[in-house]
């Protein structure tokens, strides 16, 4: 997702974080970052002044490398976010380190990056945020980073949104990863919450990152 192929190592957002909370009126009290990877945003949060954080993560080997990343300044849980309570399979690669592992199989991102091999598989753990126990009061913004899932971390999160002002997340036209959401489906689920896409980047063609404020 934010970072989809970029250096090794890196993982950077097409939308400017700094410059959309200057932009629009959205102020940020707590953040919840969906697929958070090495925590590579925890420096930007810190900037910005954000005290409650919430980063999951589910795949091992990244996780580790989060909490050396992230220590105890926020807090960490490996899991993946979905719409059931369940074990499931993600697709793992190591060539971009990870960072275009995906609980959905490889499609198109096959033909756009062959040099991206998911060469491993992983069984993680997956919930609700809706299911899941914190104050929810305290966090009205999402960070949402996995891989054409988007859609069902939302389904799994209505209660949530009632509390969130924005989110920032990955968006796809494309079949990146087989039955992947695309961004106008996206967009006429997160409309029911009165959340509308304000800012787009197509930087990768297919792919980009898109920011949903609330009406």
């Amino acid at each position: 997702m934010f970072g989809n192929v970029g250096p090794v190592g890196a993982k950077n957002l097409s939308l400017d974080l700094e410059d959309l909370v200057q932009k629009y009126p959205v102020k940020i009290k707590g953040l919840i970052h969906v697929g958070a990877h090495y925590g590579q945003e925890y420096e930007i949060y810190q900037k910005l002044g954000i005290d409650n954080l919430i980063f999951f993560e589910p795949l091992r080997q990244n996780f580790e490398i989060l909490k050396t990343h992230v220590g105890e300044k926020a807090k960490l849980f490996q899991l993946a976010l979905g719409n059931e309570n369940k074990k499931v399979k993600m697709y793992v690669e190591s060539a971009n380190n990870g960072m275009s592992s995906s609980i959905l199989k490889p499609q198109r991102h096959l033909e756009q990056y062959p040099q991206i091999v998911f060469d491993q598989e992983e069984i993680v753990e997956m919930v609700k945020l809706d299911d899941f126990l914190f104050e929810k009061e305290n966090y009205n913004f999402l960070t949402i980073d996995v891989q054409g899932y988007e859609l069902e971390v939302l389904k799994g999160s209505r209660q949530t949104l009632t509390n969130i002002s924005g989110i920032l997340t990955e968006v796809n036209r494309d079949e990146l990863y087989s039955n992947c959401v695309r961004v106008e489906h996206l967009d006429s689920f997160l409309k029911n919450f009165n959340f509308y896409r304000v800012e787009t980047n197509w930087e990768g063609g297919t792919w980009g990152d898109a920011f949903y404020l609330k009406q």
